[in-house]
């Protein structure tokens, strides 16, 4: 997914961001820890140049998205990585058809 998709290989677990890019989307499923993803974690992703960052607010069923420039983010509200997701939809709609446009992006 995205253009850096081919770069690593598949199953390779532990990533070495000082010989491959860092990932063009970073997910947080967020329980117990909603301050640390949107504090340290956020800031992390904002200095390795991640260009989307989400956040998956378990307990309000809430997506935070951000897109990440010049090391710092903004709010967004369609996702710039997955082209025409709108992330207010994701909630709106049936679910598995979500889950069935997911794979599809990242089987491209």
């Amino acid at each position: 997914m995205g253009e850096n998709v081919g770069v690593i290989s598949y199953g390779t677990s532990i990533i070495n961001l000082d010989i491959y890019p860092p990932p063009d989307l970073v997910i947080e499923v967020a329980n117990t820890s909603l301050a640390d993803d949107q504090g340290e974690k956020q800031l992390l992703y904002e200095d390795l140049g991640v260009k989307e960052y989400w956040i998956l607010n378990v307990q309000n069923v809430q997506v935070m998205a951000f897109a990440i420039e010049n090391q710092g983010s903004r709010r967004i509200t369609e996702s710039q990585v997955l082209a025409g997701l709108a992330l207010r939809q994701i909630r709106q709609i049936n679910q598995s058809q979500v889950g069935a446009w997911l794979l599809t992006q990242f089987q491209q």
